[in-house]
């Protein structure tokens, strides 16, 4: 379509077309082609949307089908609950009050079974809690006159939900009440507000009780019965798999260091595997939160000692500030001497190994749940690594000092001294790879901390002691 300006000065439009002859368009088809043609964009860009809408969840199904199993719950409990509005006698039961039932269900219903209890119990007691003092109020409020009746009732509100709302700072409260206790200001406010105009509140109280009650069984029932998820297996199987990638992070880094390859892009993923230990704090927290509600099941027992998987992660994030560090060094590489780092190589690499294998045994531990004798034997042979390594350093460190040389002396001794300076490394070179050893033997010697820390769990889950023929197989193989 192509704009052609006639005699008159005005603009006229011709469309070509299929023999290769032109035709004149009409002011009106000009308009209509250009609103075709942007809605024929728009309808392509929303098809475009919608498509790759389905790809990402297509593939977030097809990742974890956990997710796709916690819609399907929902929606069977829903279901169950709605049966309340349809079936007349169980409608007759619960009265108009059982859209809390259904309102229970979808605000309640959680990923997790901890998550799921947590919410169900609070909801239940929270709710109970501010039906029980609205209902004791009301009846002092009854009791005085009707010009102090709302003035009683108003305080009360203003009083409990100054003072619940305070205590949500607390982080005891916030911790593990924190839902409770907003519940408890949500249902006070309505049920005193609404006494003051139903004539039978505790009929009312009693219907929505029951109600909150049935939508939050529901829930729990069809949480731990069907395809249950449990918060304590997850955060058992997250502080393992942090583990893992702590080690195979620190493993990487140090073969990047001493490698004489210049790109960094195959183990750059591998590399910045210990951010996710850094960034798994909150969900850490939570899911050790969810999983104290969690009744016993699979090898954890009801009173598990979940905070302890928290110390074992503020330990692994401790070591993990170090391998940032490590990274950076990376960086810096070419400017090390070469001669230093032919030096050290073998040493740290050894450093490293030992470390690793360390920090991949306890996560062994952890899975099967069971001690091992040869975390100590890896214990040793990591510090045996580090004080090498020490020795080394300060061997190596004597090659900065530079030979004084008097003025009288002969040409021959000015000669030798030249030839000594030869092997003398400027500081500047020295440096980074000095300060690369240290962070290795930082971080080897932080690891102890985890050790400590997945100890203390054993003891206090109480880990099984490792038979006869895990012990040989732990056994290193003696030379013949």
């Amino acid at each position: 379509m192509n704009a052609i300006n006639s005699a008159a000065g005005a603009v006229e439009w011709r469309i070509r077309m299929a023999d290769g002859s032109s035709e004149n368009l009409a002011p009106e088809s000009i308009f209509v082609t250009r609103m075709y043609l942007s809605f024929e964009r728009f309808l392509k860009n929303i098809i475009l949307l919608v498509r790759r809408f389905f790809e990402k969840a297509w593939n977030i199904g097809r990742n974890d089908p956990r997710k796709v199993i916690h819609g399907l719950k929902v929606g069977i409990a829903l279901s169950v609950v709605s049966l309340f509005y349809y079936m007349r006698p169980l409608y007759n039961g619960v009265g108009g009050t059982a859209m809390w039932a259904v309102m229970t269900v979808v605000v309640v219903f959680e990923y997790t079974v901890g998550a799921t209890l947590y919410k169900c119990l609070n909801r239940a007691t929270g709710t109970f809690c501010a039906g029980f003092l609205a209902i004791g109020i009301h009846w002092i409020a009854n009791q005085s006159s009707k010009k102090f009746e709302p003035v009683i009732m108003g305080v009360s509100i203003f009083i409990l939900a100054s003072a619940a709302t305070f205590t949500r700072f607390i982080p005891a409260v916030k911790a593990r009440f924190d839902y409770g206790t907003m519940i408890f200001i949500l249902t006070f406010t309505l049920v005193s507000i609404s006494g003051y105009r139903v004539a039978n509140l505790l009929n009312m109280a009693h219907e929505r009780v029951s109600t909150i009650i049935i939508g939050a069984s529901l829930c729990v029932i069809t949480s731990i019965l069907i395809f249950p998820i449990w918060a304590g297996e997850e955060l058992h199987k997250l502080v393992i798999s942090n583990l893992e990638k702590l080690a195979e992070s620190l493993d990487c880094c140090v073969a990047e260091y001493f490698s004489d390859s210049e790109d960094t892009t195959a183990n750059t993923k591998k590399m910045l595997s210990f951010k996710c230990v850094l960034n798994s704090k909150a969900s850490e927290e939570a899911m050790a939160n969810f999983a104290r509600w969690e009744p016993a099941h699979g090898l954890f027992n009801f009173q598990h000692p979940w905070g302890k998987y928290l110390k074992i992660s503020a330990s692994m994030r401790s070591c993990a500030c170090c391998i940032e560090a490590l990274t950076s060094c990376i960086s810096q590489k070419d400017q090390a001497s070469e001669l230093l780092k032919n030096q050290l190589t073998n040493t740290c690499q050894q450093v490293s190994s030992s470390t690793t294998e360390i920090l991949k045994e306890l996560a062994l531990n952890m899975k099967t749940m069971r001690k091992s004798s040869r975390t100590d034997m890896l214990i040793q042979e990591k510090n045996s690594a580090i004080q090498e390594l020490e020795t080394l350093m300060e061997q190596l460190s004597g090659l900065l000092i530079q030979p004084k040389v008097a003025e009288n002396e002969k040409d021959d001794q000015e000669k030798s001294v030249i030839r000594t300076s030869s092997n003398v490394i400027a500081l500047a070179e020295l440096i980074p790879t000095a300060t690369f050893a240290s962070l290795v033997i930082e971080i080897a010697t932080r690891i102890e901390g985890v050790v400590d820390a997945v100890e203390e769990l054993s003891k206090m889950a109480k880990f099984k002691a490792e038979d006869a023929e895990m012990i040989k197989q732990n056994k290193p193989v003696a030379s013949s």
